[in-house]
């Protein structure tokens, strides 16, 4: 939904009226995970502006990194400072950059993998998680500068701060437990046992009186109660649980959920013991979200289409898709981020990575239990990357994922795409690379009819579905 203001500008003598969106001051941010860039989205247009480069595309990470920033991955904003923090994982990586004119003031380099930066409230401070060991990265804001670490249970994934900044709230990775830091000594006072020992992504709702925390590999968020520093709720959401935001609607407190397993954004009333309202249906694995200040815009990434999502909270429905960087993970929506709107287009390259993304579904063909998989793949110089999510299999099993001559069953393995192993859950999500594309063509579709996923023990095809029509 758009809302549009009409302004008068005098230049040299003359007047001048355009209509001018309230939502031109700000912007929508995206983390690239294999593009690594930053994409920059005008709201009030539902266009791309341009790409902020920090490295070279995925492959060049494989080799030696002397320069640039690889998988780029957390994102948040300052409203205050007009400022970005943006973390890149394989660089071990924190780098600022001004929302006004696109420019990368500093780049930071801390611990192990580090995952998620989040402001305190009072804009003087950024808190990373670093989630390859065990311990917050505190980094003044004025300075660009690390000057605290803050020990917490193993495999941070992210923080949230209550509103008045006295407690910090963490998030694990690996761990099952929730600890609440208070800020000014930087101990952990309480340590709260959750459901799932990988825990991503954490938020506080406005008022202070929630803080929600996404669990990806059981498909649940834990909401607790602030002021009882305690679990109030733990409800399933579905499959890949990413993201979760709050925002108020038509006066109403909604918490926002991306399912990356389903395809979907659910919505829960706050008030009405959380109960599910809606749920809007969107691109292939979403994954980060934010909505507007006002509640009528919320964004959202497609980590497997490298898109954003625009969706209108009054009706919930998609109103835009953009192309932007490859595999988007965390995404901002920045209030008031430029003042100049012809500086705000500094420094930004044009989008480069155009080749389409393809998304294959593969489902059971005797369609008699729940296993499914998918998988997104994207051109990456010579190659293409296959990303690959499977749920539902056999615990342990061994499978090869693979294009098969066969039209029927029994189905060949005839190009091996790739072979793992499933986890205790029956779970497996993994990457690897091949020419795919280059053998979805019209000559070599007439070869290769399926993609498949082989069970190794049984020689037996658990999941199909055909090659997709190239581009």
């Amino acid at each position: 939904m758009k809302v549009f203001i009409l302004t008068i500008v005098v230049l040299f003598g003359s007047i001048v009226t355009s209509a001018q969106s309230i939502y031109a001051h700000d912007r929508v941010y995206t983390a690239n995970q294999i593009s690594n860039t930053v994409s920059v989205i005008d709201p009030s247009t539902n266009m791309l502006l341009g790409e902020i480069k920090l490295g070279k595309p995925y492959p060049n990470v494989l080799n030696p990194l002397y320069k640039g920033q690889a998988l780029v991955h957390g994102l948040r904003y300052c409203a205050a400072r007009r400022l970005l923090a943006v973390v890149s994982i394989g660089s071990n990586s924190v780098t600022f950059i001004s929302t006004e004119n696109n420019q990368v003031l500093k780049t930071l380099y801390i611990g192990r993998s580090p995952h998620e930066p989040t402001f305190t409230p009072d804009n003087k401070q950024v808190w990373v998680s670093v989630r390859g060991e065990a311990y917050i990265s505190v980094i003044d804001v004025n300075l660009m500068t690390e000057i605290k670490r803050v020990p917490v249970a193993d495999g941070p994934g992210m923080v949230a701060f209550t509103p008045d900044g006295k407690l910090a709230y963490v998030c694990s990775s690996f761990t099952p437990e929730l600890d609440i830091v208070n800020t000014s000594t930087l101990k952990i006072i309480k340590r709260i046992p959750v459901t799932s020992p990988f825990s991503p992504n954490i938020f506080t709702s406005s008022d202070g009186k929630w803080i929600a925390l996404t669990h990806k590999d059981v498909g649940k968020v834990t909401v607790v109660n602030t002021s009882k520093m305690a679990i109030e709720k733990v409800i399933t959401t579905g499959a890949i649980t990413n993201h979760v935001t709050f925002s108020i609607v038509d006066n109403i407190l909604l918490m926002m959920v991306t399912i990356g397993g389903e395809n979907k954004v659910r919505t829960f009333d706050v008030a009405n013991n959380f109960l599910q309202r809606d749920t809007i249906n969107v691109g292939a694995l979403p994954h980060g979200i934010w909505p507007s200040a006002d509640g009528k815009l919320m964004y959202i990434g497609i980590e497997y289409g490298d898109q954003v999502q625009a969706i209108n909270l009054q009706n919930m429905s998609v109103t835009a898709t953009i192309q932007i960087g490859q595999s988007p993970q965390a995404l901002v929506y920045a209030d008031n981020a430029v003042t100049d709107l012809l500086k705000s287009v500094a420094g930004l390259s044009p989008l480069n990575d155009t080749a389409s993304t393809q998304v294959v579904v593969l489902n059971n063909p005797a369609k008699n239990d729940n296993a499914h998989g998918r998988l997104s793949v994207r051109s990456i110089g010579l190659a293409d990357l296959v990303e690959q999510v499977f749920s539902g299999l056999l615990p342990n099993n061994s499978y090869t994922l693979a294009l098969s001559k066969s039209a029927a069953a029994p189905f060949l393995k005839d190009y091996q795409i790739n072979t793992f192993q499933a986890d205790g859950e029956g779970k497996y999500a993994g990457q690897s690379t091949g020419l795919i594309k280059e053998l979805n063509t019209p000559t070599t579709r007439q070869l290769y009819r399926h993609v498949v996923l082989i069970d190794n023990a049984s020689g037996r095809a658990v999941l199909l579905d055909n090659i997709p029509v190239a581009n």
